[in-house]
């Protein structure tokens, strides 16, 4: 009798420790801050103007194929033709990219949601040999990650403010490439696109500044001393320079060719 009372209060208090726990756990969920918030560090907001609005969107039920290469390199999108990256997520984190914490713990500003180990809904060989800590969920930015050695990149802050985080997205512009890549579509694949072809496709900016650098200072198209933040920028963004893309813009612009 004695042995069954005891044991009746020992599940009491452990189940009131659990409880607790729980209480205490909510509490600090609650107050905790949102990255962004957190990044600022106590200043003001990257945009000066106050906080655009996110953009809406919404996860389509349609599912597309994972895309093959051409012969060029470019990863070829059936119902999105004229997006051609040449980096696979898979590649754009083996080559050492956001400081080694994109897929660090956030707590968004956008849904409010706090968000960790987002990384493994994604395929388990996306990591394979890496240090996931080091080079995926880092809280702090890693410059001897990236494969330029150089820092790049706005913060959370930067982009929620600016209205270009969806909510379907909260970790932004990669997260969605990681998925449209997998074959999820949404109503915000064109506006994602469309920055993506911003930075890195025909007439992207970041692409075409690299490849008139290299054409200035006479050095070839991946030599890693001509800007190593664009490059490490562009890597963000799915793509790397090649020597193909180098020609074609030097020809239509006229300028002088890259040496070899």
């Amino acid at each position: 009798m004695v042995k069954t009372t005891a044991i009746r209060v020992s599940q009491r208090v452990r189940r009131q420790a659990q409880e607790a726990a729980k209480v205490v756990k909510a509490a600090k969920v609650k107050a905790e801050k949102n990255t962004a918030d957190v990044e600022r560090a106590g200043a003001r907001s990257y945009s000066s103007t106050g906080n655009k609005k996110a953009p809406d969107a919404v996860v389509l039920k349609e599912r597309m194929p994972i895309p093959t290469k051409n012969k060029q390199g470019e990863l070829v999108f059936k119902d999105y033709p004229d997006f051609r990256p040449n980096l696979t997520p898979k590649e754009v984190l083996h080559r050492g990219s956001f400081g080694g914490g994109y897929f660090r713990r956030i707590k968004s500003a956008v849904t409010g949601e706090t968000y960790s180990g987002a990384y493994k809904e994604f395929p388990t060989d996306w990591f394979k040999d890496l240090n996931i800590p080091r080079e995926i969920t880092s809280a702090q930015y890693r410059l001897d990650v990236n494969r330029y050695k150089v820092k790049c990149g706005g913060s959370l802050d930067m982009w929620e403010s600016s209205g270009w985080i969806s909510p379907i997205d909260p970790y932004g512009w990669f997260q969605w490439y990681c998925r449209f890549y997998l074959g999820r579509r949404s109503t915000d694949d064109q506006r994602q696109i469309s920055r993506g072809l911003g930075v890195c496709g025909k007439k992207g900016r970041f692409r075409n500044q690299l490849i008139g650098m290299c054409s200035r200072t006479q050095k070839r198209f991946d030599d890693p001393s001509v800007s190593p933040v664009i490059r490490q920028s562009l890597q963000h963004w799915g793509y790397v320079l090649t020597q193909n893309d180098a020609d074609k813009y030097l020809r239509s612009k006229k300028m002088a060719p890259l040496p070899r």
